[in-house]
């Protein structure tokens, strides 16, 4: 069965479909960035409100900002928009249609249909899901990079942007030149303050060409902070495979953990919806969670995704199987990570990190080392280093840790253990690499790269620890040195 809007009453017997009119849905959101995650997370909880029959006038627009996102724009377009996802539990897999998506703008240059959608009065929230890596914050001073290329280009030209950010200020421009009202700027990104981060952005941003415009944003739109939580694979062949085992032909199907967690605070200048309904959580206690989150569970697929592209293990579930990697991401969660994040209420961080270990050990998540290892240069910075410099300057183990960033700078050499090569994994893959292969010889070289280690490496505690974990890396191989790590 292929799906669409026309075979939904075909659905095979057992798959949870809409059951609300998706005729009668209108746009309330447009959310930028409509990968794998935002569709297992943010739609799915819209779509469990419009089964309820409620925020029928909150309907996902979507919208891309660069051209690789034409063809999930073509894919999704030819099924209406609707989505399977499929829950992987070891118990057994279950599916579901989910339908509160109902439209994806154009991919183009300027971005005017873009501007031209976020600039409609009905449109009240603008979510995105840009990765970590896509706020352009300098990743020393963590302040806006203005200096970006990007940034610089929709500087000089506002009415045409390039960025997700550009079109923002275009579109909030329109909406105070025709007395529209503000509306509420949403990140659903893994970033600790990821709604200060996304304020950051755009109104540093609209201050560089009109910061008359910038000021009203400042002042008049929100941007609230939240945490978000579901392990969600990449698509593959395998995943394609087994929607067709349902009865369905979904050319963009998703695979999710059965677990998800949405933590919001609760600031939307134009309304929302109640997604608290559906099982999200409203909370002024956001940066908790989310510091919890990121630093266990975010920071914890670094400890253990490093190590198991160099050992050749291929997912996060066989990583958390193997006996030293295991005890790599233990040890550190316990001794080096728990010690620096607050307990949330109703978890304590060693309860989360029992949790995470069960989460990572899932074998019917097949999430790949190579997937949770991509653009360490974001994810080493936002999750491992702030927890490094915390460490240091409350005098607790950063052994592992210093360990951890070796392994990485192993990894960024380009080869496995095995001889075999690890393909480019990084936007900075060709800089990583040759600070790595530099390090071989003369491992200070790795913490010389400033925009990632700033002064960590004139930290001795650091940097001495880092220097004898990766020549044991190099002399002895990793496994040696976890093994070393274990015995301490």
């Amino acid at each position: 069965m292929k799906l669409s809007n026309a075979t939904l009453d075909q659905i095979p017997e057992g798959i949870s479909a809409p059951t609300y009119d998706r005729g009668q849905l209108s746009a309330g959101i447009v959310h930028i960035g409509l990968g794998n995650f935002h569709r297992a997370h943010q739609s799915w909880y819209l779509h469990r409100l419009m089964q309820q029959g409620l925020a029928l006038d909150w309907a996902i627009i979507g919208a891309g900002v660069r051209q690789f996102d034409a063809a999930q724009r073509e894919r999704l377009l030819a099924q209406d928009c609707l989505t399977t996802l499929i829950e992987l539990d070891p118990s057994g897999t279950s599916a579901e249609i989910v339908g509160s998506m109902i439209d994806y703008l154009p991919i183009e240059e300027a971005n005017g249909s873009l501007i031209a959608k976020m600039a409609e009065p009905e449109i009240r929230i603008v979510a995105l899901t840009v990765t970590e890596g896509g706020y352009y914050i300098d990743p020393v001073t963590k302040g806006f990079d203005a200096a970006h290329p990007d940034i610089q280009h929709d500087a000089a030209n506002p009415d045409r942007p390039r960025t997700a950010f550009g079109a923002m200020v275009a579109a909030l421009k329109l909406r105070r030149e025709r007395g529209i009202g503000p509306f509420t700027g949403q990140s659903c990104d893994n970033l600790q303050g990821n709604g200060a981060i996304l304020r950051q952005t755009v109104v540093s941003l609209a201050k560089l060409s009109d910061p008359d415009l910038a000021s009203w944003i400042d002042q008049n739109c929100s941007f609230p902070n939240s945490m978000v939580d579901c392990i969600v694979p990449a698509t593959g062949p395998k995943e394609l495979e087994l929607v067709r085992t349902f009865g369905i032909e979904d050319d963009a199907p998703v695979t999710h953990e059965n677990y998800r967690q949405w933590v919001i605070e609760d600031d939307f200048c134009a309304g929302r919806p109640d997604w608290n309904l559906s099982g999200a959580i409203f909370s002024d206690r956001v940066h908790d969670f989310e510091a919890m989150k990121i630093r266990i569970l975010n920071g914890g697929h670094q400890v253990i995704a490093n190590p198991g592209e160099v050992l050749s293990v291929e997912t996060i579930s066989e990583c958390i199987l193997h006996p030293l990697i295991n005890g790599l991401f233990r040890k550190v969660e316990r001794e080096e990570i728990a010690p620096h994040v607050t307990p949330v209420p109703g978890m304590t961080p060693e309860a989360y990190i029992d949790l995470i270990e069960k989460r990572f050990s899932n074998p019917a998540i097949i999430d790949t080392t190579r997937r949770v290892a991509f653009d360490g240069s974001s994810r080493h910075t936002g999750f491992i280093l702030p927890i490094v410099r915390d460490g240091l300057a409350a005098n607790k183990p950063v052994e592992g840790l210093a360990l951890v960033e070796a392994a990485w700078a192993r990894m960024c050499e380009g080869t496995r253990e095995d001889g075999t090569q690890i393909a480019p994994n990084d936007p900075f893959w060709d800089e990583r690499t040759a600070a790595a292969k530099a390090a071989r010889a003369r491992p200070a070289a790795w913490l010389e790269q400033s925009q990632i280690y700033g002064d960590l490496a004139d930290n001795p505690r650091f940097s001495q620890a880092f220097e004898k974990w990766l020549r044991m890396i190099w002399d002895e191989g990793l496994e040696a040195a976890l093994k070393a790590y274990a015995a301490d």
